[in-house]
């Protein structure tokens, strides 16, 4: 799977939901685990970031608040 299909996918769900979740499943044939780790990584490669720049970013952004409330409520 590339970071532009994974990104791609990611455009036409951007929300999390039951449905995505299966179709993570399904659709994509692996865990959701496994394709937060690779849209992630896909995020912050040269290939997604040229392929869909946008998505990218939110993608990115999104990492970044959840780590930042992460932090937040540790200390």
């Amino acid at each position: 799977m590339t970071p532009t299909e994974l990104l791609a996918f990611e455009a036409q769900h951007p929300q999390q939901t039951p449905e995505k979740t299966s179709r993570i499943r399904h659709q994509l044939g692996i865990t959701e685990v496994r394709y937060y780790v690779l849209l992630a990584r896909a995020a912050r490669s040269v290939e997604g970031i040229t392929a869909d720049p946008v998505t990218a970013r939110m993608v990115r952004e999104r990492a970044e608040r959840a780590a930042d409330d992460r932090e937040r409520r540790a200390a």
